[in-house]
């Protein structure tokens, strides 16, 4: 047949040949069996029920049970080193022999298609390995369903319902166990030892556990390495955020190969700098300026926030803490409040008589890295 072929090929002319091997895009494929009016015949018979499109003895799992059928031909053809017909593979010591039915859970429902086999037993496929039982795609489905929340019997009776995969319930919890294995592997992955700015805060979210759904923090590390590129190091689940808590996730970063850092970006939470400190001496620890900010608008009436958070945008804004202190005409009081010493917004007594002095923005706090401007909080965002 292929001697055939190439005689008939001889016989066309040389400008057919690109137009033969010229690949066409999925739209042209659609529109060329459109027109040749087998989708109007096919979607009539799916309208009447002839033909059903999922499920088992649907029309997609039995298109994927040709794709994989044909691949797995070409796989067996490679490792043969001939093409089935050739007389050149009378003269090798492994054959073809025969295929075997397998059955297989897929995207679209069961797909049972017959596996090539060589006298030798040496043929492994790539596309059905020996042993699987499930299609890659399927195990992406019911590791998003568990992501999202639902139980192990909901994602057995949402498979069987849906694409008509009859999985067991010891099946679905072992997928969902390797998961959880590959989570632990990242979560104790070695690390870099120098990363010059790491992001330590802990974000709020919704845990699904038993049967209540509750508030937890989510402690998360970013680190930014020497290319600028920032990795999430880790995330740690607690039900209260501690400076005791992120003392241990500190160590465990050290443990993982952190050998230095040259600023730690935290928030203001107490005890939190000694723990760093503890673990990285060299370290120098920024508070967030968005934590600052918000601190220091818990002292100050609702009607003067906007004066206030005006005023105090020179000082995190300055490029060093030497030109933070203002021209003498920001010194006058403003809505109550006014420039301390060194650069210290403080309440003024005479229009606040009920609050006692209170110290809105240090410099000290904003001086380490006040010309990078970092932002904590915008980070974690993007994590979240």
């Amino acid at each position: 047949m292929s001697m055939a072929l190439d005689d008939k090929q001889q016989g066309h002319d040389d400008e057919q040949l690109p137009e033969l091997a010229e690949p066409r895009s999925t739209a042209e494929v659609a529109e060329a069996l459109q027109a040749s009016g087998m989708v109007d015949e096919l979607l009539a018979q799916i309208d009447t029920g002839q033909v059903q499109i999922t499920g088992e003895g649907g029309l997609i799992p039995g298109l994927i049970k040709l794709a994989l059928e044909r691949g797995l031909k070409a796989e067996l053809t490679d490792h043969l080193g001939y093409a089935k017909g050739d007389p050149a593979g009378r003269e090798l010591p492994n054959a073809r022999n025969g295929s075997s039915p397998k059955t297989v859970a897929s995207q679209a429902g069961p797909v049972e298609p017959n596996i090539p086999r060589d006298r030798d037993g040496t043929f492994t496929p790539r596309l059905v390995p020996k042993g699987s039982r499930r299609l890659g795609g399927l195990d992406d489905i019911i590791i998003s369903l568990y992501a999202g929340g639902m139980t192990l019997r909901d994602i057995q009776h949402h498979l069987a319902s849906t694409i008509g995969t009859d999985l067991s319930h010891e099946t679905i919890s072992k997928i969902c166990d390797e998961v959880l294995d590959a989570v632990d592997e990242w979560q104790n992955r070695p690390l870099e030892p120098l990363y010059p700015v790491i992001y330590l805060d802990a974000l709020v979210v919704k845990v699904k556990d038993g049967a209540h759904v509750r508030n937890k923090h989510a402690h998360i590390a970013i680190g930014v390495d020497m290319a600028g590129v920032k990795h999430v190091l880790g995330i740690w689940i607690q039900a209260e955020e501690g400076a005791k808590f992120w003392a241990g996730v500190c160590a465990n970063l050290a443990n993982r190969g952190v050998k230095d850092v040259l600023i730690v970006c935290c928030d203001g939470l107490t005890g939190f700098p000694e723990a760093i400190e503890a673990t990285w001496p060299l370290a120098t620890v920024q508070t967030c300026v968005v934590h600052l900010i918000r601190n220091s608008m818990r002292f100050v009436n609702y009607k003067d926030r906007k004066d206030v958070a005006r005023a105090i945008k020179p000082i995190y804004t300055a490029p060093d803490a030497e030109t933070v202190v203002p021209p003498e005409s920001w010194r006058t009081p403003l809505c109550g409040f006014g420039l301390g010493d060194c650069g210290v917004l403080v309440v003024d007594r005479t229009h606040h008589p009920d609050r006692a002095v209170a110290t809105l923005v240090i410099v000290e706090a904003v001086a380490p890295l006040q010309h990078d401007r970092l932002r904590l909080h915008d980070s974690m965002e993007l994590v979240a």
